[in-house]
């Protein structure tokens, strides 16, 4: 029989196996700092991120809130942007779940505005092409009416304009369509979809999943149609 120290030292490595297979798969590949605790979380459901570095964060593609566990010796700072692995043999910060706005600390919510305004302007192409070729979702609604701020008669002037030219630039939204902000448009969507509340999302997977939400996948397709690569 093997003595406990080796018992217990071969269950905690079992324990730790595991934990590393329920790791949640993300589609991102990296993500931007929301928070970083390097005395843990407190309030973290996890009992073991309580007592250890751990820190929250976007993933700068596809907007997936996670908890990370910063690599040892490598401690993060709010902003920064770092590679996430959701398994073990993947290079990056090991993702350790993948949570609900509601899991944010606050410091993590009061940072989301401003760090996703970030990464809808360096993707500029992206959400520009969004008012090029947003469709109706029903005949009493269309896509861009999700936008806050997008009423039935800016919508009409937005389809008019589109059929003279397409949209090439924030700026160029701004002085064809009279709209001060359109980065702020994406922002604040983004937001809402994040938050669970919403019937349609545009551009988030819906977290945690629910039958009644309805997900448009616009984010896909505006990726695949502009040619993205990250990062850009």
């Amino acid at each position: 029989m093997l003595p406990a120290p080796w018992v217990e030292r071969g269950s905690a490595l079992r324990r730790g196996r595991r934990r590393d297979l329920r790791r949640p798969f993300v589609k991102d590949e990296f993500a931007i700092v929301l928070d970083y605790m390097p005395l843990g979380n407190p309030l973290d459901r996890h009992p073991h991120h309580r007592r250890m570095p751990i820190a929250q964060a976007i993933g700068s593609k596809y907007f997936t809130l996670v908890e990370i566990e910063p690599l040892a010796n490598t401690p993060l700072a709010i902003g920064e942007r770092v590679p996430i692995a959701s398994r073990p043999e993947l290079p990056g910060h090991p993702v350790a779940d993948r949570i609900a706005y509601s899991d944010l600390t606050s410091v993590a919510k009061e940072n989301l505005p401003q760090i996703l305004r970030r990464i809808v302007m360096e993707k500029e192409r992206v959400f520009v092409e969004f008012f090029n070729v947003a469709e109706p979702i029903n005949i009493r609604l269309h896509s861009l009416e999700l936008l806050p701020g997008i009423g039935k008669k800016t919508l009409a002037l937005i389809l008019e304009e589109r059929k003279k030219k397409k949209f090439e630039s924030f700026n160029d939204i701004r002085e064809r369509l009279r709209i001060n902000d359109p980065v702020k448009l994406f922002v604040d969507r983004i937001l809402l979809e994040l938050q669970g509340t919403e019937k349609y999302y545009l551009f988030v997977d819906p977290y945690p999943p629910n039958p009644e939400h309805r997900k448009l996948g616009y984010l896909e397709y505006l990726y695949k149609i502009t040619e993205y690569r990250d990062p850009w």
